[in-house]
């Protein structure tokens, strides 16, 4: 009998210690809900200067695009700061971001903010602003577009295998990794990078006001410094935070405007831990429970884009 007693009384303690945890992660989720959405009204509400932070592989991003419509169309953003530090990514992400920072830019001031990294289709984004800032030793540039496959027919030679195909025509599903291009399929995919660096090199000379002889020279994938690029003319201005509140005083915009993140909601933790930490740093400032945020980008550091890409990258040894 005291064995079936002392058993009851531990599946009791289970049972409470349970339903302790569920209620404080359910206590912890209306917080972040609560202070989520109180942040969210008081972006919509209060005048304000909006940060965005582009950071990592640049993609097709939807939940990017869709908060800088929101940006675009919230009167109480006064103008908009992003932050760049990216390598590059897709040139169709890239060609997005760009629009929708020039669609942003006819009704506020659009700034750039390179930080360590903005090469490729992080420039192409940094040029859809208004004015660029960089650091003197922030890298920059790699203007140029790149279509890369993998080749496996010699390892399918050693290996005694081999693909036959029948296909419609002699381009279709060309590159191949089952056999080297033929000069045909080369050309097609030369002809479609061409025409993809042609529209990044004509958006570079008419946004940096350059002689489309003078952009193309600069666009052979050259990385520059920030102290280079400020030379070349690919950005306006080195420096940080003070030039560019000095820049936007000059548009207008008050210097007491508070600065406010725009985040992406976060889901990479349990019980609304991630979306908690994100409405606290909105509500308390951009440092607080920084550790909380961001902890799935670091497992997306090596991914795989398809189609064009746009984007620096140092080969490893």
């Amino acid at each position: 009998m005291e064995d079936l007693a002392l058993l009851d009384r531990r599946r009791l303690r289970s049972r409470l210690a349970f339903w302790r945890f569920a209620a404080i992660g359910i206590a912890l989720a209306a917080i972040a809900g609560a202070i989520y959405f109180a942040g969210s009204g008081s972006r919509q509400a209060v005048p304000h200067v909006a940060r965005v932070t582009i950071s990592g592989l640049i993609q097709d991003d939807r939940d990017l695009l869709e908060r800088l419509d929101t940006i675009e169309k919230t009167d109480a953003v006064k103008a908009l700061i992003v932050s760049i530090s990216s390598p590059g990514g897709t040139t169709y992400g890239g060609e997005a971001i760009y629009k929708a920072l020039r669609r942003i830019s006819a009704k506020k001031p659009v700034v750039a903010d390179i930080r360590t990294l903005a090469a490729s289709a992080g420039y192409m984004i940094a040029i859809g602003a208004d004015h660029i800032v960089a650091g003197e030793t922030s890298i920059t540039g790699s203007i140029g577009v790149i279509f890369q496959y993998p080749q496996i027919k010699p390892l399918l030679d050693k290996l005694g295998v081999s693909l036959e195909e029948i296909k419609s025509a002699p381009l279709k599903a060309e590159p191949s990794p089952f056999h080297p291009a033929t000069p045909e399929a080369q050309a097609m995919i030369q002809a479609m990078i061409n025409d993809s660096f042609g529209w990044f090199v004509d958006r570079v000379a008419e946004r940096r006001g350059m002689d489309p002889a003078a952009a193309r020279q600069l666009a052979d994938g050259r990385i520059l410094t920030g102290r280079q690029a400020k030379a070349a003319g690919l950005v306006d201005e080195l420096g940080g935070d003070p030039e560019i509140k000095a820049y936007l005083e000059t548009r207008e915009i008050d210097e007491d405007l508070p600065v406010i993140e725009w985040r992406a909601p976060s889901t990479g933790l349990p019980f609304g831990l991630g979306s908690l930490a994100d409405a606290l740093a909105d509500h308390f400032g951009s440092q607080f429970f920084q550790s909380f945020q961001g902890i799935e980008k670091h497992m997306t550091d090596k991914l795989f884009l398809d189609g064009m890409v746009s984007v620096w990258q140092v080969e490893p040894r």
